[in-house]
């Protein structure tokens, strides 16, 4: 039999509910607004008054965007980015967590320490920017991967999921002869799939979404990825109108923030179509070991 709900029960449920409602509406409208206001054309969207529907639909400023050989070119850097330093980042802060989580480590303890510092100090920028042109990594691919392809915050997730593991499929695995490489990568990384894939979310959806390391490292318009080149469109388009030739030789007009606003759904919308494919992973991860018995 179900509890029949207090009438102050229901009421609370009924407000709860609409606090909910007023927060999703927050949080997605702004999404909404620049969809709506990308696909509006340019000139039209200029006086204003759009808010749920395009008053006169039109595609011209994705044309003008995606006639740009910069964009294409910064999307293929921002792929490969993210693939590469996802795989790199996972892999390296892993075979680090598993010698951490390891009981015997030698200074153990301390190495902890160290690393718990760096969650509250860093050495700036200044610094960095030195250590990364002394290493030669300026206008360089690997500046994306070799800074990133550590954390001790994600070292931390790792290492408590890896002292769950059993220490018995670790022991019956070295009585068959296995060493600390096997064990790692024939044992433990494929039944640490869900925090995987946590961390891989994690990093995945840095990597996309950072501009700073091309901004501050990148001169080499080959080398900027997505977000970059947006920062710059962003920073840069101080004009009123834009040209965009067309395909058929008619020359149409755009504004530049049309143009702003279609970059900005052409750099969202991977990510987020991608995004709810991988929260199952996301959530089993985090609720890993968060029940014993």
């Amino acid at each position: 039999m179900f509890k029949r709900k207090t009438k102050g029960e229901a009421v609370f449920d009924l407000f709860n509910n609409f606090g909910m409602l007023i927060v999703c509406f927050i949080t997605i409208y702004p999404i909404w607004y620049v969809l709506v206001n990308a696909f509006n054309e340019g000139q039209d969207a200029m006086r204003g008054g759009i808010y749920w529907w395009p008053r006169v639909f039109s595609l011209e400023n994705f044309e003008a965007v995606f006639q740009s050989s910069g964009i294409m070119t910064a999307m293929g850097v921002t792929v490969a980015k993210t693939v590469i330093g996802v795989v790199v980042h996972v892999l390296f802060t892993a075979m680090v967590a598993y010698a951490f989580s390891r009981r015997g480590l030698i200074f153990g303890k301390f190495y902890i320490l160290m690393g718990t510092v760096t969650l509250f100090f860093g050495g700036g920028l200044i610094p960095t920017y030195l250590l990364i042109r002394d290493l030669n990594m300026l206008d360089s691919f690997m500046v994306y991967i070799i800074p990133a392809m550590f954390s001790f915050f994600d070292l931390i997730i790792f290492m408590t999921f890896f002292r769950d593991i059993p220490d018995g499929l670790e022991e019956a695995a070295r009585i068959d002869g296995a060493n600390d490489w096997s064990i790692f990568f024939r044992v433990v990384l494929p039944v640490s799939m869900p925090v995987v894939a946590t961390i891989a979310l994690f990093h995945g959806v840095y990597q996309w979404n950072d501009y700073f390391t091309g901004v501050i490292y990148i001169n080499n318009a080959d080398l900027q990825p997505i977000q970059t080149y947006l920062y710059k469109v962003v920073a840069q388009s101080s004009s009123n109108q834009m040209m965009a030739q067309v395909p058929g030789g008619v020359a149409k007009t755009v504004t530049s923030q049309s143009i702003k606003l279609a970059t900005m759904v052409v750099t969202t919308l991977p990510i987020v179509f991608v995004y709810p494919f991988l929260q199952r992973y996301f959530v089993k991860g985090m609720m890993i070991g968060s029940i014993k018995g």
